[in-house]
């Protein structure tokens, strides 16, 4: 084992901005070679499987401890771990703390910190403030799966949540399309889709309005973003999606079971749902303790009733690496569904690592000069 000194660098957050965690067209790209990684089996991510979304702390519904924290709407405290192959070749983990209660105390619902790692070491490389890469990464993959699944004439956006992941959703998927006319935005608190609309239709551009119902922002869209936190999800009807509509689901949602079966369903990593389901099985409640969290629990639970199966799913990075077949109908109604991939996570954060470092950049701190123990 090696004496020598070991340092890794802190970045943050406004290190992070500096060095570029905000530019989306690169992380749609980045994105991009992450979900080929995934296809061609260049990864690896936490479980005897390497496909779990990560090690989660299901907090008890009733006080157990003094101070033990209770379930709350998206209170989670969890740790997301991955290797990405490839040019990357590199290990990471995002610690994952939520809470809808925290804007109660001025602060964003998530905070994360993300750490890199030697792949042979385990030597730290960075710890990163993570809620920009988190968010940005978030806000990418929509955008990808735009670029690979929307209809050829698509110009009119509907957006469901005016917060920081459909913000990095919209930019992504305004830089996919590129041919963007019309943006409605909904949101619960109408001043927050108000300003949305204002901040982002003078930094893009485009036509954006604030409108007062989901139905509103859903017809006659040809591409929708749902990104909403809470435990109360979206209920989105039959009748008013467009044909040839992209749902893209980054947050949880109502749709019928019908909507489910009838339309072509297109996943970020199915076999990370898979395991996520096997985590789900285990909890008391069963695949139900899912459905606050997990956009993807209504289609885990019709692939339990069989109402589904493993043929009627395909995983982004098969559709982009031509294992399977992108949209194949112009009128094909397509729902995308993003649980989050750590993956994702180490792979931008490296990226913008990369660029902290050819910058000087950031904080170097110190492990040690030698271990005391070796």
């Amino acid at each position: 084992m090696s004496k020598e000194k070991i340092e890794f660098l802190y970045l943050s957050e406004p290190d992070m901005i500096e060095a570029g965690v905000l530019d989306m067209k690169e992380c749609i790209n980045v994105m991009e070679e992450v979900f080929t990684l995934m296809s061609d089996n260049d990864y690896l991510m936490g479980g005897p499987k390497g496909s779990s979304h990560g090690m989660k702390l299901w907090y008890p519904k009733e006080k157990r401890g003094r101070n033990m924290p209770v379930a709350g709407d998206d209170r989670r405290a969890m740790t997301m771990i991955a290797y990405v192959g490839g040019e990357y070749d590199v290990c990471g983990n995002k610690w994952y703390g939520s809470n809808v209660a925290n804007r109660e105390r001025g602060l964003p619902r998530s905070i994360h910190s993300i750490t890199l790692n030697d792949p042979e070491t385990g030597a730290p490389l960075a710890m990163c403030s993570g809620n920009l890469v988190s968010a940005m990464r978030t806000g990418a993959v929509p955008g990808l799966a735009t670029r690979y699944l929307k209809s050829d004439s698509a110009s009119v956006v509907g957006i469901i949540g005016a917060g920081v992941i459909n913000r990095a959703a919209l930019i992504a998927i305004c830089e996919s399309l590129g041919n963007v006319e019309l943006v409605k935005i909904y949101n619960r608190t109408a001043s927050k889709a108000e300003a949305l609309c204002r901040e982002l239709s003078e930094e893009t551009g485009i036509r954006m309005t604030a409108v007062s119902s989901a139905e509103e922002a859903i017809r006659e869209s040809d591409v929708i973003s749902v990104a909403t936190s809470g435990g109360t999800p979206v209920i989105i009807e039959d009748g008013w999606i467009k044909k040839g509509a992209l749902i893209n689901l980054v947050g949880t949602a109502s749709l019928s079971e019908d909507m489910y079966i009838n339309s072509r369903v297109v996943v970020d990593n199915w076999n990370m749902h898979l395991d996520w389901i096997d985590d789900g099985m285990r909890h008391p409640d069963g695949i139900e303790s899912l459905m606050a969290s997990a956009p993807a629990a209504p289609l885990m639970k019709l692939y339990l009733e069989k109402k589904k199966d493993n043929a009627d799913i395909v995983s982004l990075g098969d559709i982009i690496t031509r294992r399977a077949a992108g949209r194949q109908r112009s009128e094909e109604t397509i729902i995308f569904i993003a649980g989050g991939i750590p993956a994702e996570d180490v792979a931008w954060a490296h990226t913008v690592y990369g660029r902290a470092l050819e910058k000087g950049i950031g904080q170097k701190l110190l492990l040690w000069e030698k271990p005391h123990w070796a």
